[in-house]
């Protein structure tokens, strides 16, 4: 799969997250924690939009991005799937080892040990793999082109 292909999946994601965000909106308000469920609410919006940035940005301006590195970054959209999906089930569950300042202002008490690793596990996975995308996507566009592919074009 080559690398305008990948740009297109990753908008795919970002248009998705966007969506679902918007959405869950809507049930913030009937969950048992709703300020989590508004974090998990800016969450999916706002991730979402940072992806559609990136998928823009390979598909409408010139760049190094290989195949390999937009891998990455649609694996980033997927984890980021799994880190939102997560706090959409933390407003059920109330964990507040990985949030706790949004779990403070919700009153959230802790959830099962299970539960709190879910969320710790999705957090941290998408952070990291949020942070190689961006930064694979600024090496590539801080690489010089090679001469042959400019004379190609």
């Amino acid at each position: 799969m080559n690398t305008q292909d990948r740009s297109r999946q990753i908008l795919v994601h970002g248009l998705m997250l966007v969506m679902v965000g918007l959405l869950w909106g809507f049930i913030v308000p009937q969950t048992p924690f709703p300020r989590l469920a508004l974090g998990a609410h800016i969450q999916l919006v706002t991730n979402g939009m940072l992806i559609i940035i990136m998928a823009v940005l390979l598909l409408a301006l010139p760049h190094q991005v290989g195949p390999k590195s937009a891998a990455v970054m649609v694996l980033a959209a997927w984890l980021t799937w799994a880190m939102g999906l997560s706090e959409v089930a933390n407003a059920w569950w109330g964990t507040n080892q990985m949030l706790p300042i949004t779990a403070g202002q919700a009153g959230a008490t802790g959830g099962r040990a299970w539960q709190e690793l879910v969320v710790k596990l999705a957090h941290i996975a998408a952070g990291l793999g949020l942070v190689a995308a961006w930064a694979l996507l600024s090496i590539g566009f801080l690489k010089r082109p090679d001469a042959a592919r400019v004379s190609q074009s």
